[in-house]
């Protein structure tokens, strides 16, 4: 296992995972071919978001002044926000990308949010609606919400609902407001970085690296063991997917039998291609 495999583990396993640098670890870990992501890299990122964090106005309370300040600064003067060329690349997914380009993903730029926000001491949580990533301010009841993506635009209760309706054609539900735990945050990126990767075969080493790290998480879903075996098989590595496969069957098998069986039959046949 790698040096920031092994510390991204113990980080999620903190009592209060520390978001920014769980992202930062990450990326350390998906991108080795940035020499510049190193503990000096990682810790040049985190006084990044202090800094930013040092030019927010001191002492708000208000909830929809804060969402302003962070979109008048954010936003305004640094141009955080996304266009959709972003969703093409890897680096759209890395935190210290992001810091550097100004440009990410909707969650990647929430991401940039609530950490600057977080250090100012913003009352400020994610806010995971399916399709597209935002962030809230003050007590969730209050729903003041606002798109990073879009540099800060403030978001009405309707607004949110059309953001979820035209990316996925089902209607808002109110769960989808609830603040989204770090782990849960961290867990959504990777799998953007999965589903990346999956697009690209080429980029199948950073699909398994990302699958890693999933599977390092305190909890993930026993899926994830299925999808690296089958990318292990992919990658011609027959015998260790076969074992991956083998070992899923037995979980699968207590709930649904003839599921066991099907998978089974998939490492019998990733042996096979080995004669």
């Amino acid at each position: 296992m790698s040096r920031w495999r092994e510390e991204f583990a113990s980080a999620a396993r903190e009592e209060r995972p520390d978001l920014a640098r769980l992202c930062l670890l990450l990326a350390a870990e998906l991108d080795p071919g940035d020499p510049g992501l190193d503990e000096r890299g990682i810790d040049e990122a985190e006084i990044e978001l202090d800094r930013l964090a040092g030019e927010l106005p001191y002492g708000m309370r208000d909830a929809r002044g804060w969402a302003s300040a962070l979109a008048g600064l954010l936003g305004g003067r640094y141009g955080f926000q996304g266009v959709p060329v972003d969703y093409q690349k890897l680096e759209s997914s890395l935190l210290h990308e992001v810091l550097r380009r100004r440009r990410g993903l909707p969650i990647m730029l929430s991401v940039v949010w609530m950490e600057v926000a977080r250090r100012a001491g913003a009352p400020v949580y994610g806010v995971a609606l399916p399709g597209h990533f935002v962030v809230g301010f003050g007590d969730p009841a209050e729903r003041v919400l606002a798109d990073p993506f879009a540099g800060g635009r403030p978001l009405t209760g309707t607004d949110a609902e059309l953001l979820v309706v035209g990316a996925t054609g089902s209607p808002l539900d109110p769960s989808h407001l609830e603040p989204a735990p770090p782990l849960a945050i961290v867990q959504r990126i990777l799998g953007n970085i999965r589903a990346w990767a999956a697009a690209r075969p080429e980029q199948s080493g950073v699909q398994l690296a990302a699958l890693e790290l999933a599977l390092r998480m305190p909890s993930h879903p026993a899926r994830l063991r299925y999808e690296r075996a089958q990318l292990l098989v992919q990658r011609g590595e027959f015998l260790r997917g076969a074992a991956e496969l083998d070992s899923y069957a037995a979980i699968v098998t207590a709930y649904d039998p003839p599921g066991g069986d099907r998978i089974r039959a998939e490492a019998a046949a990733a042996r096979a291609m080995l004669n």
